[in-house]
């Protein structure tokens, strides 16, 4: 079994990417609401600031900064991940693994954590997550995509409403692997 390590810094900023278990389907977008409650119910229980989200169809990224002395970003993941999926039907294809262990399978069970360094990796990986939906081609403008605290951003003066133009022709790398 493969040990994972994690960077548990109290108060510490994070970027976060989580996966549905089967990247083909969309349930992140086709229940939005529900997501948003299990965000919400979370950060009810055990507060911490998202600094940056972004929600696509089978995964999601986000930073956030947890309280002062508090560390415990996977407790918060477990929490938003079993609320979410209790809201769904039981109809996704569970593994005979996940099944053993009386889990869902809607979710990976692991998900991508960086622990946020300075302010420059701090606004880079801002960026990366409200580029994303341009990188993935959902859409050619940053502020066509809903599901982003993009516009909370440019309300407080981030950024410009027209942040990174129009990508139709756009061919460049955004810096992940092929």
């Amino acid at each position: 079994m493969t040990a994972y390590r994690r960077n548990f810094v109290p108060g510490g900023c994070f970027f976060f990417t989580v996966n549905l278990a089967e990247r083909r389907l969309a349930l992140l977008t086709d229940h939005i609401e529900v997501l948003r409650r299990a965000f919400r119910e979370t950060h009810q229980r055990h507060p911490f600031t998202i600094d940056a989200i972004l929600v696509l169809p089978d995964h999601l990224h986000t930073v956030w900064t947890l309280p002062e002395g508090d560390a415990d970003f996977a407790m918060r993941w477990q929490s938003i991940k079993s609320t979410f999926s209790r809201a769904l039907a039981r109809n996704e294809r569970i593994s005979p693994s996940r099944s053993a262990k009386g889990e869902r399978g809607i979710w990976q069970r692991r998900y991508w954590e960086h622990t946020i360094r300075d302010d420059d990796d701090f606004a880079r990986h801002v960026d990366y997550v409200h580029i994303n939906p341009v990188k993935h081609g959902l859409v050619n403008r940053v502020r066509d995509w809903a599901p982003s605290s993009f516009h909370r951003h440019v309300e407080l003066g981030n950024y410009p409403v027209d942040w990174a133009g129009d990508q139709s022709d756009d061919s460049r790398d955004y810096g992940e692997r092929g």
